[in-house]
């Protein structure tokens, strides 16, 4: 599971994070059941380590998604600065 942001829409980036999302939440429940699977421990932290830094990119190039970044790098408060999924933000 690898992706390249410099090739991917933000559409793609946006579904790429909701991907690796289920993932990180799905080995997570099998961890639950099963916590001495190295396998699935190295899976998870993988994929958390994915979307770590697909939300961090998709923070850079678009919007912030957290509100932990939502400080941004362009020193000012951008969490309200996105359109609303109404107004045909991603959600």
């Amino acid at each position: 599971m690898n992706y390249s942001c410099n090739r991917m829409s933000r559409e793609q980036l946006f579904d790429w994070i909701n991907m690796v999302s289920f993932a990180v939440v799905e080995t997570a429940l099998y961890l639950d059941t099963h916590p001495c699977d190295e396998e699935a421990m190295k899976f998870y932290h993988e994929v958390l380590e994915m979307r770590k830094n697909a939300i961090m990119e998709y923070s850079n190039h678009f919007e912030p998604l957290t509100l932990d970044l939502a400080g941004g790098n362009k020193g000012k408060w951008e969490w309200v600065m996105s359109p609303w999924p109404w107004e045909g933000g991603n959600c």
